[in-house]
């Protein structure tokens, strides 16, 4: 079958972008289950994370690679989608500070004197001057054994 004949058939999905690879539910399902986890779930929140959503996504995730499922991805969308807003709805409903269209004007500006000073003899400038001299390898960067 050409490649113009299945491109036909498989529909272009607008928020395919947002599914993970589902080893990545998985681990998330594995991680959130786990005793270090639990413990930081319970002195965070004072109690523990239902963590079930992950291994639904899992499930959701295993069901439209292999199957094509309909109802699996639109379920895995809507997860993906709930989880993004449950992230963000702080960040959304932040009144405090007022959000910018565009960077303040002077953000490229010179540094203080002060803070070039010290930045002078600091591994990132240095690094940089060797960068933009073209050398490949730096004698700083050297490898840690422990014996």
């Amino acid at each position: 079958m050409s490649e113009a004949k299945k491109e036909e058939k498989t529909p272009l999905r607008y928020d395919k972008w947002m599914i993970r690879p589902c080893m990545v539910y998985k681990d998330e399902y594995d991680d959130c289950n786990s005793i270090k986890a639990r413990f930081n779930q319970y002195f965070i929140f004072g109690e523990t994370v239902d963590c079930n959503q992950w291994n639904t996504d899992y499930h959701n995730c295993y069901q439209w690679e292999k199957y094509k499922s309909e109802e699996a991805y639109d379920a895995l969308i809507k997860s993906e989608k709930q989880r993004r807003h449950n992230r963000l709805y702080a960040h959304y409903k932040n009144d405090v500070w007022e959000k910018r269209k565009k960077p303040p004007e002077n953000w490229n500006t010179p540094l203080p004197e002060w803070m070039q000073k010290e930045f002078e003899n600091s591994y990132l400038h240095i690094r940089s001057k060797e960068m933009k001299q073209g050398v490949e390898v730096s004698p700083l960067d050297t490898k840690c054994t422990i014996l």
